[in-house]
């Protein structure tokens, strides 16, 4: 599922132009305290397949937020960012996240300046009403060396300024290698976090994913207190066959005491927890979303 995830990622960046800002006034009052979503690449080939007809049985689950992971040629799931944007209206929707990888290609050296094309992803992001967003990638040439890290997270902080701008916020968002790799002999992940300046670039954690980087979230929150403003909601049991070892499942069922660490981050300021499923176990994707958000209610978070 990661690797498939990984190329998915890839597949779905570049954009070319757009507009409409919201000042950080705007959305400083509109950025929600507690708020739970889910991460539309839970529900992949039903978007792909019909995405009106997905996001309205979404609706009818009890979801009132989105966060996308399929932003190509300037569009949301073939709409552009204005149309969507009417669609998530009418269905009393907000999309107040998205993943899309800042690729190297998307830095300019020479000219220390983003790629127009960059410039309209995050513009395309203020105009569908996002707050943030979140890069679910770092590429190996960016994280060879420990200078290399550095470079990239100093582009990391850029982009932070840059979509400031916008009234947005930039982050990142883990896989497994952050905590598996090492640059001279420190996790990358820590090196991520001591190399970006918080006031620029958020983190949002993704609960699943580090466990096949050898670690736990409760041990990535208690070392890291106060750094994520987002969560991604994900269990994780033994995989049947195949890398990684770990595959996500329904929330409740797995090793990941996931109820432990979104009370945690909730203490420590986390606000926005978005639920992803990835690998199902032979159920539907649309039930166990569904299933998801009910155990989210059940622990109080809705």
């Amino acid at each position: 599922m990661e690797n498939s995830r990984r190329t998915f990622l890839k597949n779905s960046a570049f954009a070319i132009a757009g507009s409409a800002l919201f000042s950080d006034t705007i959305f400083a009052l509109s950025r929600p305290r507690q708020t739970v979503g889910v991460q539309l690449y839970s529900v992949r080939d039903d978007m792909k397949k019909d995405p009106l007809g997905t996001l309205k049985q979404l609706v009818g689950m009890g979801y009132k937020v989105v966060e996308h992971a399929n932003y190509v040629n300037r569009k949301f799931y073939t709409y552009t960012a204005m149309e969507f944007r009417k669609v998530l209206d009418d269905l009393g929707l907000k999309m107040l996240s998205g993943h899309t990888v800042l690729h190297p290609q998307h830095w300019n050296e020479a000219r220390k300046d983003f790629s127009s094309s960059w410039k309209y992803t995050v513009e395309d992001a203020a105009a569908v009403g996002q707050i943030y967003v979140i890069s679910p990638s770092l590429e190996e040439s960016w994280r060879k060396t420990l200078d290399d890290l550095k470079r990239s997270m100093d582009i990391f902080n850029r982009c932070g300024e840059l979509c400031k701008k916008s009234g947005l916020t930039f982050g990142y968002h883990n896989h497994d290698f952050e905590f598996s790799q090492k640059l001279n002999d420190v996790p990358l992940y820590d090196l991520i976090l001591k190399n970006t300046d918080p006031k620029w670039v958020c983190q949002q954690l993704d609960i699943g994913n580090l466990y096949n980087g050898g670690t736990t979230a409760l041990d990535v929150l208690s070392r890291f207190p106060g750094r994520f403003q987002s969560l991604h909601v994900k269990d994780e049991v033994k995989a049947a066959s195949g890398n990684p070892l770990y595959e996500s499942t329904v929330l409740g069922n797995g090793i990941v005491q996931v109820k432990d660490v979104i009370d945690q981050a909730k203490k420590s300021g986390t606000s926005l927890f978005i639920v992803e499923q990835e690998a199902y176990q032979g159920k539907d994707p649309i039930e166990s979303v569904k299933e998801d958000l009910g155990v989210m209610k059940s622990w109080g978070y809705y």
